[in-house]
């Protein structure tokens, strides 16, 4: 996880203090939350529960009721802190901490009469920590839209700065090709491959695309929208893959915004003449 300066971090949470991240199952692999070390605290005592959502003012969490944490609320005029506790790859330990929050009522879930939705307003704004990993991930998904044709060419620069792996592999009607990187984007890539051009213009593609540090693999689907073949080597082609936007997986926008908002991130671009 990249070292966010004070700066950027308050202007994330200026920029996203409202908005709720639901923890589905992808978002819970990006930020390496550890759900089994995820609880709450109140007047000494610990409850285990489940994070549906949370933004930097308040959290939705799910939690048995039979444990006995009503009366421990009332006990504590419904104050209580929520602990989160995350993965990351650049440290030994996890993240822990703990947000102060009061408890504004509860809900059924999922039709049980034994576990329930409480919601958590935050009573002072969340650690640093918090919102670096979840405004990581809100800012990636803006920018996939407002810079999602911006292209990084691909050097043995922004390939190290990336941690990007410069071959690929590229499925053709289910058939594995090998490819190498050109350059890639939020929207799509481009690459190059032995082929014939006019055989595989506007013709499907799932690409993989792997990155170091920590290891990833990205599988996306999309679309050839331009196949040129290579001046003076007939044998391969040049191909612009579209994706399918639907179908982009958080963790690689995440990549590639980390990428763009580095101070030196633009000077990687390739010029925006064409678009994927």
């Amino acid at each position: 996880m990249a070292i966010l300066t004070k700066q950027k971090i308050a202007s994330y949470y200026e920029l996203f203090k409202a908005i709720d991240v639901s923890f589905s199952k992808e978002i819970i692999q990006i930020t390496g939350l550890v759900t089994n070390q995820v609880y709450l605290k109140c007047v000494g005592d610990f409850w285990p529960c489940v994070i549906q959502s949370s933004s930097f003012q308040s959290a939705k969490v799910v939690v048995n009721l039979k444990s006995g944490i009503l009366k421990k609320l009332e006990k504590a005029n419904n104050t209580v802190s929520l602990r989160f506790c995350f993965r990351t790859e650049d440290k030994g330990n996890p993240i822990t901490f703990f947000v102060n929050t009061r408890s504004t009522g509860y809900a059924p879930y999922g039709g049980s009469e034994d576990m329930a939705l409480f919601s958590l307003q935050y009573t002072q704004r969340p650690p640093d920590d918090l919102i670096e990993i979840m405004g990581r991930i809100l800012d990636a998904n803006i920018n996939s839209k407002k810079r999602r044709d911006e292209r990084i060419l691909i050097t043995p620069d922004s390939l190290r700065k990336m941690n990007l792996v410069k071959e690929s592999a590229i499925y053709i009607q289910g058939v594995p090709r090998q490819c190498i990187l050109r350059d890639v984007s939020f929207s799509g890539i481009k690459v190059i491959i032995m082929g014939v051009a006019k055989f595989l213009a506007d013709k499907e593609a799932v690409v993989k695309i792997d990155f170091d540090d920590p290891k990833e693999s990205f599988v996306i689907k999309g679309k050839f929208v331009n196949a040129e073949a290579l001046e003076g080597r007939k044998e391969l082609v040049s191909l612009e893959v579209q994706f399918d936007e639907a179908h982009v997986p958080m963790g690689y926008k995440v990549r590639i915004n980390d990428y763009l908002g580095r101070p030196e991130g633009r000077g990687g671009e390739s010029p925006p003449e064409k678009k994927h």
